[in-house]
């Protein structure tokens, strides 16, 4: 598994590719350099929750979450 600052490295590569459109990015963690080519925003997004999990796990926090309330008239 991998350590808290490699999924925040990871993560900070994700969010960078996805602020741009991109939909590849390259990961280097422990030596290893990988090339990932996600289908679409939605399974990019998908990624990042998943690492958002992971990180939470590993320091031992739950992942926080938005729950937006509107009231008519918005």
């Amino acid at each position: 598994m991998a350590t808290v600052l490699e999924l925040q490295t990871m993560r900070a590569a994700l969010v960078a590719a996805r602020s741009t459109g991109t939909l590849r990015t390259v990961f280097n963690s422990g030596g290893t350099r990988r090339e990932v080519e996600y289908k679409s925003d939605t399974e990019m997004a998908a990624a990042i929750a998943a690492i958002d999990r992971e990180i939470a796990t590993a320091s031992g926090t739950k992942p926080r979450r938005f729950l937006p309330s509107f009231q008519d008239g918005f």
